[in-house]
């Protein structure tokens, strides 16, 4: 297999793709919120909010499934192993089948404990249900579509990405309108639209993978019940999966100890968390061009190509968050009077604005070698540096909060993603013996 050249044209063809298709996700439950409240009453609003939160959590357990797949999935194809690129595939959908069958079959017991942590009124519980028991029916298919997805970006094929997004948020908005505002289905017709939207969306998707189902499908067929390959992929997700906890439950607790510092802050830092997500959605585009293309690199047995497609992404993951620092420096004050019209966390948001500044320039090291890492599968280091971090981040918690406030928050933070470069980037050497065939000493 003649291997392509690592250039910045082809980081640039793998990122941008996914940053168009990230600007996409926050549109539809834009949508869904304006839909809903043309109904002129705040119950369904809630309700439509509460439910669309717990389904995310749920599915989110199961957001392993994409990094995973494009981690193996980018080695197999960098080492010409078809069948291989295939089997994958097919193990990652079988994962998304199965994960979206167990939450069919344990919807009850899952939504009223959801709902009995996130506690609403009796009207706002109801249509909460009535929306949750049509939405679970989708789970297969959007479980399924993380492997999709995952697979996709390791054959860099990101634009059919973005066309896949735009796809699912097109007919889920469509048949909002039409069974909403033209039906009056009310909450049930937004969770019918999302349902129809989701299988589409998983059919749509195959046919964008059909290259999968080729001539390489009888030998993928036979190789998906291979022990080594599924220990692999068993080990990876494992890892990945405690990783993204960990992760997720420090900027949970970012979050709650902020509501502890009053409300004024709590709005506070959420308007400033708000840029931050947009900073993530160019990071994210950069950070899955190194996981394909370093993936690929490591499967090819190329160093040099490890090294050239960890650079480039990583200059350009650079210069973009250098682009948006000094936008926030610049245009900061404004960009939070857009956000909010309440004088009070105004003043509050711009007395935080220098971290917001510096975020992005300090995540961005650990934002690329998460990438890198996911590419090579070295996902044992990434769970190790992990928890370390986690507990470096506790440690900076307990001594800056209580000595400068919602300041020592977010210098936790910081403190946070600076230990995770440090501890990853200590770890850089072991990319390349992996793409040098060696074994990982660890």
């Amino acid at each position: 297999m003649q291997a392509q050249a690592i250039t910045h044209a082809r980081v640039m063809r793998v990122a941008v793709p996914i940053v168009l298709a990230n600007v996409t996700v926050p549109l539809l439950g834009a949508v869904d919120t304006a839909v809903v409240g043309q109904m002129g009453l705040p119950a369904p609003i809630g309700a439509v909010g509460i439910g669309a939160i717990i389904l995310a959590s749920l599915y989110w357990m199961f957001g392993f499934l994409r990094m995973g797949t494009t981690g193996l999935t980018s080695q197999a194809l960098g080492a010409g192993n078809a069948a291989e690129v295939t089997a994958i595939l097919l193990r990652a959908l079988l994962i998304g089948a199965a994960a979206g069958l167990f939450f069919i079959l344990a919807q009850w017991p899952l939504f009223a404990a959801a709902l009995w942590l996130s506690p609403g009124s009796v009207e706002v519980e109801t249509l909460a249900k009535a929306y949750l028991h049509i939405r679970i029916w989708g789970a297969p298919a959007t479980i399924a579509l993380y492997a999709v997805t995952g697979w996709l970006i390791a054959t860099e094929r990101t634009r059919a990405v973005l066309i896949l997004q735009i796809w699912i948020n097109g007919v889920n908005i469509g048949l909002d309108l039409w069974f909403v505002l033209g039906l009056g289905w009310g909450v049930e017709g937004v969770a019918i639209a999302t349902l129809i939207a989701e299988w589409s969306g998983l059919a749509f998707g195959l046919w964008l993978c059909r290259s999968a189902f080729g001539v390489a499908l009888a030998e993928g067929l036979a190789r998906l019940r291979d022990a080594a390959a599924l220990r692999t992929m068993a080990v990876v997700n494992g890892d990945i999966m405690i990783r993204s906890i960990l992760l997720q439950i420090s900027f949970t607790s970012f979050l709650f100890l902020g509501a502890g510092l009053g409300d004024v802050t709590l709005a506070a830092n959420q308007v400033l968390m708000q840029f931050l997500t947009i900073a993530a959605f160019f990071l994210d585009g950069f950070a899955f061009a190194a996981e394909a293309l370093v993936g690929q690199a490591v499967g090819a047995r190329s160093v040099q190509s490890a090294r050239r497609a960890s650079l480039l992404a990583t200059q350009w993951a650079v210069g973009a968050v250098l682009g948006l620092s000094l936008v926030y420096l610049l245009a900061g004050p404004m960009l939070i009077d857009i956000m909010t019209t309440a004088p009070n966390v105004r003043l509050e948001a711009r007395e935080y604005l220098p971290w917001l500044v510096a975020a992005p320039l300090i995540g961005v090291w650990a934002w690329m070698l998460d990438g890198i890492f996911i590419g090579a599968t070295l996902t044992r280091e990434m769970r190790q540096t992990m928890l370390i971090s986690v507990a470096v981040y506790g440690v900076a918690l307990l001594v800056f909060l209580p000595i400068f406030g919602n300041h020592g928050l977010w210098a936790a933070l910081m403190v946070l993603n600076i230990t995770r470069g440090i501890t990853m980037g200590r770890k850089w050497r072991l990319v390349e013996e992996k793409a040098a065939g060696l074994p990982i000493r660890g």
